[in-house]
């Protein structure tokens, strides 16, 4: 009989596309089941020609919020699914999954609502080795196995030819920045770094529209060396195709970290305020971890960092040994 199950994540991109490893398993295990996938609206060219999921349900929650989720709500109950896998923590969201009509209701002890969840796993963050992967995959191993397996992303062929234009020579990417000012390394570092790279080698720097303004100060501090900022000018499908074939990806802990993992792309990420005991690290199987190797009291200061140094110093940023990055290549 054929299975349905939805999966929801709403939370930011990084946390989505790590979801993506639950709707893995599941199809690993049950491929010629409905995977549908509840994300929020913005997010959702990352799914373009999924071959995996059935549905991508959109939640807008800038406008008329709880409107739209009591539509959606509406629609699950209809669906009647087999599994609802449910990898928030958050109330609006535990209220489709209790009350969505299923067989069977997945999600963590935190959630406000999973008193009413057939099957409830307690929530762990700093749990050495614990990644965020091997937490959501809890939700689904009595169905399943105790292995996750590493997010995925699709870019389509489409996608791939259109950045073909930019693999003519060998390359890295960086992607510079993160939403959280202590989770980047700071720009004049990446300048360090830069002035270090080989001059015949082919450098694209990556990002959203807002971080053009940082793409292109960084490039304009390199002068003389094979640097082209495309921040603002690739989706996020096409930074995916893009990273896949680079020599290096060098990325923060953040959501660019999370692409070059479902591309299984080389990866060197930059842990300043954060580290990867919170579960949240590259799962490429070339992977590195660059982080200060000075013990400081204040790190991690916090799960999410801050727009500013709580201390003032920011020793976890400048305190990174830039020879450590070099050395990836």
């Amino acid at each position: 009989m054929r299975k349905k199950f939805l999966v929801i994540q709403t939370a930011s991109i990084g946390d989505v596309i790590l979801a993506t490893a639950v709707a893995e398993k599941l199809h690993s295990y049950y491929p010629d089941s409905q995977i549908d996938m509840m994300i929020k609206k913005g997010y959702e060219g990352l799914f373009e020609s999924h071959p995996y999921l059935n549905d991508v349900i959109i939640w807008n929650k800038k406008s008329h919020k709880y409107r739209n989720l009591f539509a959606i709500w509406k629609n699950v109950r209809k669906e009647r699914y087999d599994l609802i896998v449910n990898v928030q923590r958050y109330a609006a969201t535990g209220f489709v999954t209790a009350f969505g009509k299923a067989k069977e209701t997945a999600g963590f002890d935190k959630n406000p609502f999973s008193i009413f969840f057939t099957r409830k796993i307690k929530h762990q963050i700093g749990v050495p080795g614990l990644h965020e992967v091997i937490r959501n995959n809890k939700l689904i191993e009595h169905i399943t196995d105790g292995d996750p397996m590493r997010p995925g992303l699709y870019p389509s062929k489409r996608i791939f030819e259109s950045v073909n234009k930019y693999k003519s020579s060998d390359y890295i990417c960086i992607a510079p920045c993160s939403l959280w000012f202590t989770k980047q390394l700071p720009e004049g570092r990446w300048v360090e770094f830069l002035r270090l790279v080989p001059d015949d080698l082919k450098v694209y720097l990556l990002g959203g529209k807002d971080d053009v303004e940082i793409c292109d100060r960084i490039k304009n501090q390199v002068t003389g060396k094979n640097v082209e900022s495309l921040a603002g000018k690739l989706s996020l499908l096409e930074s995916a195709a893009l990273m896949k074939d680079a020599h290096m990806n060098y990325v923060n802990d953040s959501s660019p970290m999370h692409l070059a993992s479902s591309q299984n792309a080389r990866t060197t990420a930059v842990f300043c305020s954060t580290i990867e005991d919170f579960g949240f690290g590259p799962l490429s199987e070339d992977r590195f971890v660059v982080e200060t190797r000075e013990k400081l009291d204040c790190r991690p200061c916090g799960l999410h960092g801050y727009k500013e140094c709580p201390k003032g110093h920011f020793k976890c940023a400048y305190n990174i040994d830039i020879k450590e990055l070099i050395n990836r290549l």
